[in-house]
């Protein structure tokens, strides 16, 4: 990206600190029990994994996964594409740029907050066609499709992540159905709201960068929808703020770990992204994320006198709102 623009300069209240404190206490969870033939939701250990799901939620909206069965060999396979990828010209990369009538593809041009970040990203639906509204306009009744474009060089890149989405899904939905044990619901309360999901994948490139203390590859922001699952290479970036204090801390990954947080439809913890000033860094979220026809509000069965609704219901169909807590499912 050569010499620094000023457009990506963040405010001074907004930078980061290149010594920051790695996160103690975010739970790491062990889902081996959603494999053992002998689990039931009666068992102690898958009891056990439950409670530790729910506890993650209301205590830190971030955990991490471990022995979660989605195949680290499809996993490996889409980073080496991923990386092929973005290392290829600005020309060859330009061929799947995304545009007013294609908003689905690569891009370099990302803002949070109305300041540029400092990566590159390519986006791609996991339901191909993805039946979205035409505008945000929520008068507008209109519905159109989003494509993926694919790019012809490197060749795998499409079916690796094909093939990755589909297990992202899988994992995904496995947590919402631990999610809605721990809330006392039957597991697959929530799997109707992903009829004609409207989820997807974002391939993230971040160059090194001569100033990352004046950059940030990602400003503060809440990821929308339902959950998030996270994948990155060896070199740590993500930095959380903290439920209890308030404070930036940094996330180290766990060996062929997933990181997880819930996003705004339940209820997201801000997040940023920090930069290397040598290397670079690749990481890959897979956003799970309801019809778009899909109202978002409480669950009636959730509610009573004592425990209200705390947030307006909120059509997704009217566009993604950063920064407001748009659901509560109360974990307790």
């Amino acid at each position: 990206m050569g010499e620094i623009d000023p457009a990506f300069i963040q405010t001074p209240e907004h930078r980061p600190k290149l010594s920051i404190t790695e996160a103690e206490g975010i739970p790491v969870i062990d889902l081996s029990p959603l494999s053992c033939n002998s689990s039931s939701i009666t068992d102690p250990s898958f009891e056990d994994l439950v409670r530790k799901i729910g506890s993650a939620c209301r205590d830190w909206g971030f955990f991490q996964v471990i022995n979660h069965g989605a195949p680290v060999e499809s996993r490996h396979k889409m980073e080496a594409e991923a990386r092929k990828f973005f290392h290829q010209s600005k020309e060859e990369k330009s061929e799947v740029r995304r545009d007013s009538v294609h908003v689905i593809g690569y891009f370099d041009s990302e803002l949070t907050k109305n300041v540029r970040n400092w990566k590159e990203v390519v986006d791609y639906t996991v339901e191909e066609p993805t039946l979205v509204p035409a505008s945000v306009d929520p008068h507008d009744q209109q519905l159109t499709h989003w494509y993926n474009k694919w790019p012809q060089h490197p060749p795998e890149l499409r079916v690796a992540l094909k093939e990755y989405g589909e297990h992202m899904e899988e994992l995904a939905l496995k947590l919402m159905e631990l999610i809605a044990l721990s809330l006392g619901l039957p597991p697959k309360r929530f799997h109707g709201f992903f009829k004609d999901q409207t989820s997807w994948i974002r391939l993230n490139f971040y160059p090194p960068c001569p100033s990352p203390h004046l950059v940030l590859g990602r400003g503060c922001h809440r990821d929308s929808g339902a959950l998030t699952v996270l994948a990155q290479d060896h070199v740590n970036g993500l930095d959380i703020k903290k439920k209890s204090d308030g404070e930036w801390v940094r996330v180290k990954p766990a060996p062929n770990a997933y990181i997880i947080n819930v996003g705004d439809v339940i209820q997201s913890v801000e997040q940023r992204v920090m930069l290397n000033s040598e290397k670079e860094r690749l990481s890959y979220p897979f956003f799970l994320t309801p019809a778009h026809y899909t109202m978002v509000l409480p669950l009636e069965e959730l509610l009573n006198d004592q425990n209200p609704a705390k947030y307006r219901p909120y059509n997704l169909s009217q566009g993604n709102v950063e920064n407001i807590q748009i659901y509560d499912f109360k974990i307790n």
